[in-house]
């Protein structure tokens, strides 16, 4: 544990040097250069407190409703604009500063300017700060910073970080000092009040965002604790704070067997002793809706499911897990459905809910907001099937769509092995939707995983796009009028629309209203309004209403075909991702 310490020490000041703290870098400059010698102490130490209780707790709070990072960038936000028109309007100062007064005692005597005032800018810049935190920090959150020894590394971690921005501001204010001494301290105190309301209107239009992207994109091997993060030793001592390890890999049974062979368990290897549900939250479809267990499920066989709820992948495998539930179930078998989310909307309880009762959903279904359970399987793919035998070890493992006869197959073969009566008949699944191997691949509107769009678009922030006046190359996407886009979703403000060239039978795309009020989307094909034989089950008349936060099917073509898609978005309305069919 000493050394993961030393390296998070070192990492977070390796991350206060990076590229991802040039745009706030100004903004913390001027909050510490200016007033009394404890003002940089007090920005530093406010900082390191947010940035602290926000990798620990805060954001797996804000995330866990659904909220997203937006509050803490706008508490930052009306700080900074606070403070830097007290510095530019010394009137607008002397009004802030009174509700300061009490305070003075622990700063200099000139008012607000002092310690006081430099822990305040400091919280607010620590919530734009936060998003720098680098792997080893992210690893250990994303099983929940609830351990002494997870709080341990996030503190080292803003320690190391902590002390080259406080050298730096040190540095800075030495050379304001000079600049007041000579004459300069009126003109300078404008200047930096400005340099503190342009990082605000920055953070407001996600420039930040933006610039880091940019930056990632574009300058080679910039990440200068990557290797640190990267290494041996390091990924080692992770895997002892957080359990993420990569424990099982797609199997299959070893001499061929097939479902019309399903007694022979001895094919299915044992690939260890499958992990318990951990850190879940909501439990479904369980009596009194409490929480199940493999220690409670022994002798029967198990197949963990791990899906979210708008991943296409994910439902298009339901009709199988629907009728093996259905057919299997009496005879021992046990789905347990892993519900882990993609995007923020999906941590939310009763969306959850909806979902399942959408999809008619019967067999167990939880909710694994923190990715604890997926971690514990050292689990990376939507749709990924584990299943475990009588005596709780993992026997077959499948990751993404396909292969449902050699699952169905391992499935009777362990009940077979396990003393229950397997049903002689398959289980036929209904509503079956098989993707062709030409479909256009799934895309996102946001910046963090968007793919095929045009001229680099999306770009982070408010932006106002020119829609395409001509034809598209096959799976390219076009945004046209105003939006407002950040890592995962895009939301449209004006004149919104979007274009795509595809080839497909279906067409998907997350979506979510503003509010839960309904907000209708135009829907085109080919220039003109889809007709009802070509529309999606969401589209009426050629409109598609948004209320919920879920995966609206927008095009259901009789075969597998290429055409023009437009959608005309009313404002409020906020896409996640495409995905094909």
């Amino acid at each position: 544990m000493i050394v993961l310490l030393v390296f998070a020490v070192l990492a977070g000041a390796g991350t206060a040097l990076s590229p991802c703290v040039l745009p706030v870098l100004p903004a913390l400059l001027s909050a510490g250069g200016l007033g009394g010698r404890r003002r940089p102490l007090g920005v530093v130490i406010g900082l390191s407190v947010t940035f602290a209780v926000t990798i620990i707790g805060i954001s797996k709070v804000v995330d866990g409703v659904g909220l997203g990072a937006d509050p803490l960038r706008a508490i930052a936000v009306v700080v900074l604009l606070g403070f830097g028109g007290a510095l530019v309007f010394p009137k607008l100062a002397s009004r802030l500063e009174e509700p300061l007064a009490s305070l003075s005692r622990l700063g200099p005597k000139t008012r607000g300017d002092g310690f006081a005032s430099g822990l305040v800018v400091g919280a607010a810049l620590g919530f734009v700060y936060t998003p720098c935190a680098g792997p080893i920090l992210a690893a250990v959150i994303s099983v929940g910073a609830a351990t002494g020894r997870s709080v341990a590394v996030a503190i080292a971690y803003t320690i190391g970080s902590a002390a080259v921005l406080f050298a730096l501001m040190l540095g800075g204010h030495k050379v304001f000092d000079r600049v007041r001494r000579a004459g300069g301290g009126a003109m300078l105190q404008r200047v930096l009040g400005v340099i503190m309301i342009v990082t605000a209107l920055a953070i407001v239009s996600n420039v930040d965002v933006t610039f880091d992207q940019w930056v990632a994109q574009n300058i080679a091997d910039v990440n200068i604790t990557h290797g640190l993060e990267a290494s041996a030793t390091v990924t080692k001592r992770l895997q002892d704070v957080t359990g993420h390890k990569a424990k099982f890999v797609a199997t299959s049974a070893q001499n061929g067997t097939t479902a019309a062979d399903p007694a022979a368990a001895e094919a299915y290897p044992d690939l260890g002793t499958a992990p318990p549900f951990t850190n879940t939250e909501q439990w479904f479809n369980t009596p009194g809706d409490r929480p199940l267990t493999l220690a409670g499920l022994r002798g029967r066989v198990v197949l963990v499911d791990f899906w979210t709820y708008t991943c296409i992948n994910c439902i298009r495998t339901l009709p199988y897990l629907e009728a093996w539930d259905a057919k299997y179930r009496a005879a021992g078998l046990t789905i347990v459905g892993v519900e882990t989310p993609e995007f923020a909307f999906e941590h939310v309880a009763s969306n959850v809910a909806g979902a399942i009762s959408q999809f008619g959903i019967h067999y167990p279904v939880v909710q694994d907001n923190d990715y604890g359970t997926w971690n514990a399987y050292g689990n990376e793919y939507w749709p990924a099937d584990y299943l475990i035998d009588a005596s709780g070890q993992v026997r077959y493992v499948s990751f993404g769509e396909g292969d449902y006869d050699k699952t169905e197959a391992a499935i009777r073969a362990l009940l077979t092995a396990a003393g229950h009566t397997t049903p002689v008949s398959m289980a036929v699944p209904k509503n079956v939707v098989v993707p062709s191997a030409e479909t256009t691949p799934e895309t996102y509107l946001g910046t963090e995983r968007a793919m095929g769009w045009i001229d680099g678009e999306p770009r982070g922030g408010t932006q106002t796009y020119t829609a395409p006046d001509g034809s598209l190359a096959l799976n390219d996407f076009a945004f046209g009028g105003t939006w407002t886009i950040a890592s995962q979703p895009a939301t449209a403000v004006s004149n919104a629309t979007i274009d795509a060239e595809f080839q497909a039978k279906h067409v998907y795309l997350v979506l979510s209203s503003a509010g839960g009020k309904p907000r209708p989307i135009q829907v085109l094909l080919d220039g003109k309004p889809i007709s009802a034989a070509d529309a999606g089950a969401d589209v009426h008349g050629g409109i598609a209403t948004v209320t919920g936060q879920r995966l609206y099917t927008l095009v259901s073509l009789p075969s597998d075909q290429q055409h023009r898609l437009t959608l005309r978005l009313a404002p409020g309305i906020t896409g996640y991702a495409f995905t094909f069919g």
